[in-house]
């Protein structure tokens, strides 16, 4: 049932959603929460909920679009290799001490539009490397960490450019409420009965332990080998702690890692990727025995290019996730200009890192171990959305067979 709730209280609804279910977080421990200065107020409840759900301190970090606009347009060019070490020191020593990590996504899509692509660059990759501690931890869940979003003033332009400026924030916390199943009656046993859902797909998936996957879709001819022993996840993780959480709120994906050298084709994408405050729209890669050996864009095709650059493993994919067209947030008929959104609307692969928990025992493996497993390795992960109500997948099993997995773009089991 669809409830008629004010603002104020959707907003409660949420930030508890965001505790309780996302993070999920536990007596006398540590919560870092990352925003802008868009929601503040969210972080605010998100505080408040936390502390009364047992938290020993809570840890805000705030960001501000305009300030760090100024910065790309205004430092010096040399100073975009230099990421602070107590940002570093910060993370990793809340990390060691079992906290929990929540995210508040909002940036501005065109951030950074016009930027000097070195610039962008430069900066990301002295991040992956000066946090690449941090992101192993986190993709092999050694504690619980959590991606929600909320509404700017420029990404809600951004996805409704035909409403009233002053409708538009009002629009976006609308379609964010109805992608987390905030306005239904009870959000939290929504969640729990969607997270079951997803959970049998992927114990589907797990048991078949295909070979391979071949993608067939217009400018899509793909086809992907699956290490032995990899894990489907889906749904909520539960880091090495015991500690249950739900890492994307929203979340319709089934997911597992390819085998590093395992792909080949082309593969065409169907939504525009938001990467680096830029938009980069109608791409093609082409793949040989794993690595990327073409690049075409029709916009951004030199950030793209630059991205894949970041290192050896950005040639290689790390992911690939299965989300049907039927899927909520693509029956929106929204693009939100938000991977986090996006890649909930569509089929969907990761260049860069895979997540160690994709394979059997990866959770305890060291990076060495898991590249003998064929799981990539990278200081970037970067989802691209590729599903389409054209798609068709197909399994191969162990012994050749067919199966069926997807039929125009949606569930064949």
């Amino acid at each position: 049932m669809i409830l008629l709730l004010s603002l104020d209280t959707k907003l409660l609804k949420y930030a508890e959603l965001a505790v309780k279910v996302g993070v999920n977080i536990q007596k006398d421990q540590y919560l870092y929460i990352s925003c802008s200065t868009d929601n503040l107020k969210l972080a605010q409840i998100i505080t408040k909920i936390a502390y009364k759900n047992g938290a020993k301190q809570v840890f805000v970090d705030i960001s501000d679009d305009e300030i760090v606009r100024a910065r790309y347009e205004g430092a010096p060019k040399d100073s975009f290799d230099f990421f602070p070490p107590w940002k570093v020191q910060e993370r990793e020593w809340l990390a060691e001490h079992g906290a929990a990590f929540l995210s508040i996504s909002s940036q501005n899509p065109d951030l950074l539009k016009g930027i000097e692509r070195d610039r962008i660059m430069t900066f990301q990759k002295a991040s992956g490397q000066a946090l690449a501690n941090y992101y192993q931890w986190l993709q092999a869940d050694k504690f619980s960490w959590s991606v929600i979003a909320a509404p700017s003033k420029a990404w809600a332009a951004k996805v409704f450019p035909h409403l009233p400026e002053e409708q538009q924030i009002d629009a976006l916390w609308e379609a964010i409420f109805a992608a987390t199943r905030i306005d239904v009656e009870n959000s939290v046993e929504a969640w729990h009965a969607h997270d079951q859902e997803l959970h049998s797909k992927a114990d589907y998936l797990n048991a078949k332990q295909f070979k391979s996957l071949h993608y067939t879709a217009p400018g899509t001819d793909l086809t992907i080998e699956l290490p032995p022993h990899h894990v489907w996840a889906g749904g909520s993780s539960i880091s090495t702690q015991g500690q249950t959480f739900m890492a994307n709120m929203p979340t319709e994906e089934i997911f597992t890692a390819p085998l590093r050298t395992g792909v080949n084709g082309y593969v065409t994408s169907t939504k525009p990727l938001s990467y680096g405050g830029n938009i980069i729209d109608n791409f093609t890669l082409t793949f040989k025995d794993g690595r990327i050996i073409d690049v075409k864009a029709e916009q951004g095709q030199e950030i793209l290019a630059s991205l894949i650059e970041t290192d050896e493993g950005a040639h290689y994919l790390g992911e690939i996730a299965l989300v049907p067209h039927k899927s909520p947030i693509s029956q929106s008929n929204l693009l939100f200009y938000n991977t986090l959104f996006d890649e909930n609307a569509s089929n969907h692969l990761a260049i860069g890192s895979a997540y160690a928990f994709c394979i059997e025992g990866g959770k305890e493996m060291t990076t060495e171990e898991l590249s003998a497993h064929g799981l990539n390795q990278s200081l970037t992960h970067v989802d691209f959305m590729i599903g389409s109500s054209n798609m068709n997948i197909d399994g191969i099993t162990q012994d050749d067979q067919i199966d069926p997995i997807f039929r125009n773009g949606n569930w064949a089991f």
